[in-house]
């Protein structure tokens, strides 16, 4: 339960916009993050796609670790 995805993009070194599993959307940082995460947590089937990667990516490899 205490595992957490995080999905960052950045420019110029400046965290634009973040992806966190345990808030379950897209949360922006700058101007341009602001209109992504916006835009992006619109798009419902791509919200889902990350939040299955948790699952698929996290949960999958946790036991190799």
């Amino acid at each position: 339960n205490d595992i957490e995805y995080i999905f960052s993009t950045y420019f110029n070194k400046i965290e634009d916009v973040r992806f966190s599993s345990k808030v379950g959307k897209f949360v922006g940082y700058t101007e341009p993050g602001l209109m992504y995460a916006k835009n992006w947590n619109k798009d419902a089937s791509y919200l889902a796609q990350m939040k299955a990667t948790k699952e698929t990516v996290c949960k999958h490899n946790i036991d190799i670790d």
